[in-house]
């Protein structure tokens, strides 16, 4: 089809990559979903779903900054304050921004074969807010005091794993939460750098 040269179309030499790409990620997605949701060992799932009970509404994270500023004293005051202070900033973005302009559904309830399928919410499938929750609260947490980080990306990770295993997510809603959480402790990091910069 003729095209404008002042104009970009679909057609452009670089579209059929973006579309062979998208098409690697669905069927990465379909694979991966099934398989994970497939997994029937019965310890798995209860501390799956015992992760992912103590994360909702970002309990998890809310107890763990406590513990960090009641028990190590100024670094795990800065710990906390950090790993909040990301946490709100990723989960503003993932749920309050991203989910809102995206529409995508949720994986289909037939490649769920346990009934954690239906307690998912009916909000949009991308991105995935526990991660980024997870991932922010972690990766804000580690620069400040990277013990209480390698305990943090226990969970973290096991959140995760439990978004997809659930039927809740597909793994790339989880890559994009992880990289919104990674933005927001990223951010956290610099603004006070920033801030001083301009102060000055």
């Amino acid at each position: 089809m003729p095209v404008d040269p002042g104009t970009r179309t679909p057609s452009g030499a670089g579209y059929p990559q973006v579309m062979k790409l998208l098409a690697v990620v669905r069927e990465t997605d379909r694979r991966m979903t099934k398989r994970m949701a497939a997994w029937q060992e019965p310890t798995l799932h209860r501390t799956l779903s015992a992760v992912e009970e103590a994360a909702e509404s970002s309990k998890l994270w809310c107890g763990a900054a406590v513990v960090m500023a009641a028990a190590g004293g100024w670094r795990g005051r800065r710990a906390a304050v950090a790993g909040m202070t990301a946490l709100t900033l990723a989960q503003l973005v993932s749920n309050g921004v991203c989910k809102q302009v995206s529409d995508r559904p949720r994986p289909p309830k037939e490649w769920i074969p346990h009934d954690e399928v239906e307690d998912r919410p009916d909000s949009s499938s991308f991105p995935s807010g526990h991660t980024a929750a997870a991932v922010a609260f972690t990766a804000a947490v580690a620069p400040s005091w990277p013990a209480a980080g390698a305990v943090c990306a226990v969970p973290a990770a096991l959140v995760a794993v439990e978004r997809v295993q659930s039927g809740a997510h597909y793994p790339s809603d989880v890559a994009a939460g992880a990289v919104i959480g990674l933005a927001g402790a990223w951010l956290v990091r610099r603004l006070p750098r920033w801030a001083l910069r301009m102060w000055r």
